[in-house]
């Protein structure tokens, strides 16, 4: 039986700079009534678990499939239905399995099938697959062995080839026991080859190209520190920029088989050396990851093709305003957007609710001379071009939308929902629903700038998160930019390290702007720092606080209108 389905990026063995005799793997092997983990389903598993050569436990057992075995299948294992009739079920046997391999690598001959029908029982179980790293004993037997030693990578052909001790004979127990005696062959091939780690076993798996092969060195100065990586390439450009909590492993990653990325595997290529900047804690560092993405735009970051992507919505400055999207943002612009797509959606819900005009030409202050277009007929518009609306009478609905952005006043909402009422109440449900969606969008939209406005706007703000060691990470933050960044571990007081922070702080002089020259993402970043994990505020220059009427007043209505979904927008 055979089933080949790709395993996902988490379930590929990752970097470990573990010695070889000190992992423990628990070897399993699965006996099914098919190949097909959506209709067929366990029959046996057997498993052992060895650590430094040594069997410290065998786990093996039938499994009633519930459900009928074919009568191929028997032929093939044995495993008939009166043998299993009596045997525990999949769902009392795999917690206990699941406990047997915890903390283990799980090795498997084809682990795409053994791992598969794993996966899929605790998906039908709701268990929690806990993604374990995975070896593939067919993916390192063609690694190792030549065409010349063996005719196929089949467990009966490995295990005459390599000696085994036990004849795989298609039953879980026997064939996991062949395959260990299978693995340990292997890596005595592979020892004499520098093979001493997980890491350097992965570095000779298929998946490693000769290029990442060649360069894992490359990572060898670097410290295991929180940081910001930075490739390289032959003419000292930066090629491509990351963040790692532990710099040196991070980078040695990319030499292994976990990096399949091809853009990747392409920038290993060319990679001359790999600098770093290490930092105080992990927002530091991406912190630093984007002034760098920012300043080099490495070609191998997809992020950093667009560094000052954000769009903004603002009202146009002249006798009739209206509403625009830019680049640059100015005093009372609605954004950060990461799209002009999603910027345009909220200016049209703004629209929606007001009766600013959507005319793009200039009108005059003094006699204008156009003609009134369909909006005014339909109601949605004064006609200030056709002189049927003066500039104080157009001002208050200005003002609406103005007030709703700043958080003043939230009437320009209430229409919306008033309109979405009156749609509903007309049983016009699919209109209903999209002025819904557009309503959920403004508020998000607005509750997302105005908190990361009301941060920008404060000249100083001290912070400091635990760093799960009984120390302090911590953070000066102006102008919604962070401006130092430290760390006082524990048994240090952390105020006179407050002291030295806030005095050799970078000057941050605020710009134009909700976010005063601050970059969104940047403060973005640092916004969702200040609100997760603990951080506790130490000191602020002025109170922190959100406008009266802000968006974040509608959470209740967004709950109820999203099913409650997350009121926060990605973009």
């Amino acid at each position: 039986m055979s089933a080949h389905a790709q395993l996902t990026f988490d379930e590929i063995v990752t970097s470990e700079e573990i010695p070889l005799h000190e992992v423990t793997f628990v070897v399993v092997d699965l006996e099914t009534t098919g190949g097909d983990r959506a209709g067929d389903a366990i029959t046996e598993i057997g498993a052992v678990k060895v650590r430094g050569g040594e069997v410290l436990g065998e786990f093996g057992t039938l499994v009633d499939p519930e459900r009928d075995i074919p009568p191929a299948v028997v032929s093939i294992t044995g495993i008939t239905q009166a043998m299993v009739h009596d045997a525990p079920r999949l769902d009392s046997v795999l917690p206990a399995f699941l406990e047997f391999c915890r903390g283990a690598v799980l090795v498997a001959h084809n682990a795409p099938f053994d791992i598969g029908f794993l996966r899929a029982g605790c998906e039908r179980l709701g268990l929690d697959w806990p993604k374990p790293k995975v070896l593939d004993t067919v993916r390192l037997a063609r690694r190792v062995l030549t065409r010349d030693e063996t005719p196929n990578h089949k467990l009966g052909t490995l295990a005459r080839v390599l000696g085994a001790r036990t004849e795989p004979v298609h039953r879980a127990l026997d064939d996991a026991r062949a395959t260990v005696d299978v693995l340990h062959a292997l890596l005595e091939r592979v020892g004499p080859l520098g093979v001493r780690t997980l890491e350097d076993l992965l570095g000779h798996l298929p998946d490693v190209s000769p290029q990442q092969r060649r360069k894992r060195g490359l990572a060898d100065a670097l410290p295991n520190a929180a940081g910001v990586y930075l490739f390289r390439g032959p003419n000292d450009e930066v090629l491509y920029v990351g963040t790692a909590s532990d710099l040196r492993r991070r980078v040695r990653q990319y030499f292994t088989a976990g990096e399949r990325r091809a853009r990747v595997k392409e920038m290993v290529a060319i990679a001359e050396r790999v600098d770093h900047v290490a930092c105080a804690h992990p927002l530091e560092a991406e912190v630093r990851e984007l002034r760098l993405l920012s300043a080099h735009q490495p070609r191998y970051n997809r992020r950093s093709k667009f560094p000052q992507r954000a769009w903004w919505v603002v009202l146009t400055d002249e006798a009739f305003p209206r509403l625009s999207v830019v680049r640059t943002p100015r005093e009372d612009a609605l954004g950060p957007f990461g799209s002009r797509r999603a910027a345009v959606t909220a200016m049209e819900a703004l629209q929606a609710g007001s009766l600013v005009r959507r005319c793009t030409e200039r009108i005059p202050a003094k006699r204008p001379s156009g003609r009134p277009c369909a909006l005014h007929e339909l109601g949605r518009c004064g006609a200030p071009c056709a002189g049927l609306q003066t500039a104080e009478e157009y001002q208050p609905e200005v003002v609406a939308v103005r007030d709703v952005i700043r958080g003043h006043r939230d009437d320009l909402l209430a229409r919306l929902e008033d309109e979405l009422q009156r749609l509903s109440e007309a049983q016009r449900f699919e209109d209903a629903a999209a002025q819904r969606d557009r309503l959920a969008g403004l508020v998000r939209s607005l509750e997302r700038g105005q908190r990361l406005a009301a941060l920008a706007a404060v000249p100083e703000l001290v912070a400091a998160r635990p760093d799960g060691r009984g120390g302090w990470h911590l953070a000066v933050i102006r102008h919604g930019r962070l401006a130092a960044a430290g760390g006082a571990k524990r048994g240090v007081r952390p105020m006179p390290v407050v002291d030295v922070l806030q005095m050799s702080a970078e000057t941050v002089v605020p710009g134009a702007g909700p976010l005063r020259g601050a970059p969104a993402d940047e403060t973005r970043v640092i916004y969702r720092w200040l609100t997760t994990g603990g951080t506790r505020l130490v000191r602020t220059a002025n109170p922190w606080g959100e406008p009266a009427r802000a968006a974040a007043t509608w959470h209740a209505w967004l709950t109820r209108a999203t099913n409650g979904r997350t009121p926060y927008p990605t973009d």
